[in-house]
Order: structure tokens, then sequence, then C-alpha cells
């Protein structure tokens, strides 16, 4: 009765192993799956963010050969008027459009003596 018993138990275990042994290659797949479906997704954002730095920079280029081309038609009293509103719309711009600064998170510091002896730590419940 005890060797059936010993028989079934380990037949039992050897069970467990084996579906635990799927269960860990089927997760090890579905890992892998993930890993390269975020390489491609973080590939695309990368050429989507190089495109829009390229399209940026292409309008920066773009609009000084436009505003010289306008100033050059215009008088030089017009040019002063235009150059104080060119002035004060860039600080109002960069007011509106800048980003918030983010906050720098630091951990407190522990002294130099008390890295070494953890002994004294103690724990409350």
């Amino acid at each position: 009765m005890l060797t059936v018993l010993f028989v079934l138990s380990y037949g039992l275990m050897t069970m467990l192993i084996v579906e635990q042994g799927a269960t860990i290659e089927s997760q090890r797949a579905l890992i892998r799956e993930l890993f390269r479906d975020s390489s491609e997704l973080s590939a695309v954002k990368g050429k989507a963010v190089q495109d829009k730095n390229a399209a940026d920079a292409k309008h920066r280029a773009q609009a000084p050969s436009a505003n010289s081309q306008s100033s050059a038609s215009q008088s030089p009293s017009q040019d002063a008027a235009n150059q104080s509103a060119a002035n004060q719309a860039p600080s109002n711009a960069t007011q509106q459009h800048r980003a918030p600064k983010k906050r720098q998170w630091t951990t407190p510091t522990r002294p130099a003596a008390d890295l070494a002896d953890d002994r004294r730590a103690l724990i409350t419940i």
C-alpha cells in the first residue's frame, strides 16, 4: 500500500514538473514576442521623433529667409515696428510653450558611520 502511494505521489510530482516546464516555455515565448514588439515600437517612435526634428529644422531654416525678404521691401519705420513686436512675441511664446521643470528627487543619504553597521537597524511593527 505504501509503495503504491509513493508511486502515485512521484507520478503526480512528475506531471507537475512537466506542466511547469510547459508554462515556463510559453511565458518565455510570450516575453520574446513582447520584447520584439517593444523594439519595433521604439524604432517607430525614434523614427517619428527624427522626422519631426528634421521637419522643425527645415521649418526654422526657411523662416529666417522669409523674414529677410519681407523686411527688405518694408520702410524703416515699419521695420522698427515689426522688430519690436517680434521681440515681444517670442518672449510670450516661450513662456506659453515652456515645458514644466521636472523635479529631481533625491534619496536621503546615511552618514558614513552607519553604512558599515546594519546591526543597529531597528524594525518595529
